[in-house]
């Protein structure tokens, strides 16, 4: 479904992505190489063994130490995890301000059940619940880190549904990489390819979601 077609049934159930339509990305590349920086590793030692590792982190299979273990302390480094850690949690920042905004009025419309539905590992998706108050806009976080599983695979989001206890149709996804929008909307769900907080207003608008 179009994000200007109208709502087939109310929408009950909203989901938001996090990173990069509300905060920054978590371990995005650019926040690797300046914090491998820092640190004095090369990114390239660091970037040939972050994806097979990844693939096991952001599913919450292992922990943010042994990801680490297997991408940098995999010889003495002059640094402690700990150190690293701070680092990598300093770089998630609030990117858009008028998202909180919406996330505000749907609250205040009292209309609607919303949850997060994103890839991040079960560490950074903890702090960053906590660091940007996301427990005040949020009645449940559906997260790779959780689930084991991450979009676009069509997994998470039939598991976001069974948690939702919402038919797909009555239900919109809020994503800013439009391959996880379209797999929302393979399994029925109505999706909106976030490009900015204005233009998410407009959409679920268009959709029947009055603000």
């Amino acid at each position: 479904m179009s994000e200007s077609a109208s709502a087939a049934l109310p929408v009950e159930t909203i989901f938001f992505d996090i990173g990069g339509v509300l905060l920054t990305n978590g371990w995005d590349e650019g926040q690797r190489a300046k914090v491998l920086a820092k640190f004095g590793m090369p990114l390239d030692a660091y970037e040939a063994r972050h994806e097979a590792a990844n693939y096991r982190w952001e599913r919450g299979l292992e922990t943010a130490r042994w990801f680490f273990d297997q991408t940098v302390f995999y010889e003495p480094r002059a640094f402690t995890f700990e150190e690293l850690w701070a680092a990598v949690e300093g770089q998630s920042s609030v990117q858009y301000p008028g998202t909180y905004d919406v996330l505000r009025d749907l609250r205040a419309a009292g209309k609607f059940r919303i949850a997060t539905l994103n890839n991040e590992s079960r560490e950074l998706n903890e702090y960053r619940v906590k660091a940007f108050g996301l427990r005040d806009y949020f009645d449940y976080f559906i997260c790779s880190g959780y689930v084991r599983e991450m979009k676009p695979h069509p997994d998470i989001y039939r598991t976001a549904l069974e948690v939702s206890a919402t038919p797909a149709e009555r239900t919109v996804f809020i994503d800013d990489k439009e391959e996880n929008c379209d797999a929302a909307r393979v399994l029925g769900m109505q999706a909106i390819h976030f490009t900015s907080p204005q233009q998410l207003r407009s959409a679920l608008t268009a959709i029947g979601v009055t603000l």
